[in-house]
Formats: structure tokens, sequence, C-alpha cells
């Protein structure tokens, strides 16, 4: 009997020992740092070694605090610029806890940490934003647009310059360290800042989409009334060309039956010089086929010129 008690108290001498071991030891990963409290009171340094770790069980408690870069995401808002223009932006922005004690100390949490940064980062942007003009926060250099259309090129050319001082990376530079220093004291290290978008209000986009729409429209009708014009001029020279063309036809024309009129009168000519009674007689009997009918009566005087062939013929028969 004694032997079973003895054996079921070591038995259970074990299991509280395996049951103390496994409330003491904990694991940390290689992308996690631990800060040991006890009774919500920080105990000693942060673990940030990788591997198996212990406490004391039930007393002391392990909060497990990333180590990698975290990311930050803010809500689009609503900013002015040094011109009191309106415009939207969205921002982001990447940090990492550099002294676990004095975060944990500070927010308790990553997800309270996010809202510190929310308030720290935002109210940077915004005083960052509000102190410049709206280029310094759009364009980075004072290189010229490539614009490969002229007529674009010369609407810009009657716009007013805005050079850039600062550009956008050495005002996101200025949000980090103006952000940075405020996140110091939460055991926070503000990585990097950047404005990913950047849009006027509604208002102001729909003026500039107006602007935008005239000034094609002024392109375009540009385009019409010089193709109008160039259209007419064309009109223009293909009238003028019919025209010496068929003056120039009509021209050669004259000149081929003028010829042609001068050979036919030189070959008649020819040909009555050979056998003029031939030829009188051929025009006599064209007069004949022009001036008798099939019931036609011709008086005719014995000493005509048209009654001689007729006569001759009479004769004949």
């Amino acid at each position: 009997m004694n032997h079973n008690v003895k054996r079921i108290v070591i038995s259970f001498s074990v299991l509280i020992l395996a049951l103390a071991f496994l409330a003491s030891a904990y694991r940390v990963d290689e992308r996690e740092q631990v800060v040991v409290t006890q009774f919500g009171k920080v105990m000693g340094p942060a673990v940030a070694d990788a591997g198996l770790h212990f406490r004391i069980p039930f007393v002391q408690q392990a909060n497990y605090l990333p180590k990698n870069i975290l990311e930050w995401d803010g809500e689009p808002g609503e900013l002015p610029t040094e011109e009191k223009t309106l415009i939207w932006v969205d921002s982001f922005a990447r940090w990492k806890i550099s002294d676990p004690i004095l975060f944990y100390r500070a927010t308790g949490s990553v997800e309270n940490a996010r809202m510190r940064l929310t308030d720290l980062i935002d109210a940077a942007i915004r005083d960052a934003v509000a102190a410049e003009p709206l280029i310094e926060t759009v364009r980075q250099t004072n290189r010229p647009m490539e614009i490969l259309d002229q007529d674009m090129r010369d609407v810009n050319e009657d716009r007013p310059k805005a050079f850039v001082k600062k550009g956008r990376p050495v005002l996101t530079e200025e949000i980090r360290k103006a952000a940075g220093a405020r996140l110091a004291p939460f055991g926070i290290v503000l990585v990097d800042v950047k404005i990913k978008r950047l849009n006027y209000r509604k208002e102001v986009r729909d003026s500039v989409y107006a602007r935008m729409i005239a000034e094609r429209k002024q392109i375009a009708e540009k385009y019409r009334s010089e193709g109008k014009g160039e259209a007419r001029r064309i009109q223009g020279d293909m009238d003028r060309d019919m025209k010496r063309i068929a003056s120039e036809a009509y021209r050669t024309a004259q000149e081929v039956k003028g010829k042609a009129d001068a050979e036919a009168a030189a070959i008649s000519t020819e040909a009555y010089g050979r056998d003029p009674e031939f030829y009188s007689f051929l025009k006599s009997l064209e007069l004949y086929r022009e001036t008798l009918g099939k019931d036609d009566t011709l008086l005719l005087s014995t000493d005509s010129e048209l009654f001689r062939y007729l006569e001759s013929r009479g004769k004949e028969k």
C-alpha cells in the first residue's frame, strides 16, 4: 500500500514539474522579441534572441512584439496647400520597434501604436502640405515635361511658370523626420513615409477637366479651321488646273481642227485642180441630193448649171 502511494506521489510530482516546465518555457521566433512582465511590471531587458526561454510560471507573462518592419496605411484626407487649394492626399509609411521596453510601456500593443502613428504621421503630413505650394507635393524636379503635341506645348507656354524648390522626395523626407521625432518617445523608428496618391477635390477636378476639354476643343477648332482653309486652297488649285487643262485642250482641239480643215481644203483644191469637171459633177450631185426630194418639182432654165448634168443624162438615155 505504501509502495502504491509512493508511486502515485512520484507520478504526481513529475506531472507538476512537467506542467511547471511547460508553463515557464516559451519560444521566440526570429521575427519576434518578447517583453516579460510580472503583474504588469516589466521584468528585465527584452528577449530578442531566437530560441527557447524561461519565465516564472503563472506569475510572469511573455508579451510578443514584432521585430521586422511593419506597415502603416493612412486614410485619404482633404488637405489645404499654401495656396489654399484643397487636395486629397493618400499616404503610407513603414516603421519598426526600436526599443521594445519603451514601446510596451508607451503603447502596450501594436494596435495602440498604429493609432499613435495615424495621429502623428497625419499631423506631420498636414503641416508639410499646408506649408508648401502644390507643385512641391506634385513634382520632383524642374525637368521640362515632354509634350508631343505641338498645340498642347503652345498652350502650356502661355501658362505662368512654377518652379520646384524642394520637390516631393525632400518633402516626404521632412515629413519622416518630423513624425519620427514625435514617435521616438514611443520606442518607434519611422523607416519611410511616401505619398502614394494625390488628387484635386471634386469641384476643382471638374474645373480642371472643363479647362482641359476647352483647350482640346480650341485645338480641334484650330485643326478644323486649318483643314477648311487647306480644303479651299486645294479646291482653288484644282479649279484653276481644270480651267487651264480645258483651255489647253480647247486650244489643241482648235489647232488640230484648223490643220484638218486646211489639209481638207488643200486636198479639195488639189483634186479640183486635177479634174475640175469631175469636181463640179460631184458638187452638183451633192446639191441634187440636198435639194431634190422624192415628190419635189424643180423648174430650171436651159442655161442653168444644174440643168446641164440633167440634160446630159437625158441625152444618154
